[in-house]
């Protein structure tokens, strides 16, 4: 199988899971972005989050940084009120964490020419921890993300740590951060149509070019052409699993 089958065939496998995510859904604000994406036959979304603010209850005295068996106490991919982020807090029991995490988007591409053109777009518009990832399979992950993120503890065993003079000057800094983030999303969004128009045109020429340089040596008895195929996978493993066994990483 050629590394476009192949490629093809992990799109139609990805787009046919069920999402199951906590939300079960695209989020609405990145919709349009992720269809222009998967409607691009070089591109496909594997998973994606628009921003949230949130507010997430841990076990008391546990240092371990992860989400499983906490229990979310809020969230929002939204701007955020001081009443809400207060009213679940007193839902808190063990040492709850304020977080807002920004906007992050994995996609598969078809080729590496394919991933930094991307990784170029997503640079430009204020995503500077993006990266590109190729797995043993051939997989070609690229991450869009960014570094301005929040994360507060509020609660220590359910007991508020902090006034809520504090709280409404975290609720508009993470406000802040949202607003900057759907900023960013919307150049992306922007950068991203400007960079594919402008791919696809010059894609375009270079094949009528070659076109014409094909007739031209065809009159001249010289009808000969070269095709290079590029072995790839049958045994198609999920996203998650291509992703754990990392060859190579570029940032």
């Amino acid at each position: 199988m050629d590394s476009f089958n192949s490629f093809k065939q992990w799109k139609k496998q990805c787009l046919s899971k069920i999402d199951l995510s906590k939300k079960g859904t695209i989020d609405e604000i990145i919709v349009h972005l992720v269809s222009y994406l998967n409607e691009s036959e070089n591109f496909f979304s594997t998973s994606s989050c628009s921003g949230r603010i949130i507010l997430i209850d841990g076990a008391s005295g546990s240092t371990e940084v992860q989400k499983q068996g906490c229990a979310w106490l809020f969230v929002t991919h939204q701007k955020c009120a001081k009443e809400d982020l207060i009213s679940s807090l007193q839902k808190s029991q063990g040492d709850a964490v304020f977080k807002f995490e920004p906007f992050v988007l994995h996609v598969q591409c078809h080729r590496l020419e394919d991933a930094q053109l991307l990784h170029s777009v997503a640079i430009n518009s204020g995503f500077r921890n993006s990266g590109i990832t190729v797995g043993k399979k051939g997989k070609i992950i690229m991450a869009v993300r960014s570094t301005h993120c929040l994360e507060v503890p509020l609660t220590r065993e359910g007991e508020l740590l902090a006034t809520e003079e504090y709280i409404d000057f975290l609720v508009e800094v993470a406000n802040q951060k949202m607003e900057e983030n759907k900023k960013r999303i919307d150049r992306f969004f922007s950068c991203l149509q400007h960079a594919l128009t402008t791919d696809e045109n010059t894609t375009n020429d270079r094949a009528e070019e070659n076109g014409s340089v094909y007739t031209r040596r065809r009159r001249k008895g010289q009808n000969k052409t070269k095709c290079v195929i590029t072995t790839g996978e049958d045994d198609m493993q999920s996203d998650e699993d291509d992703l754990l066994e990392t060859g190579l990483t570029f940032f």
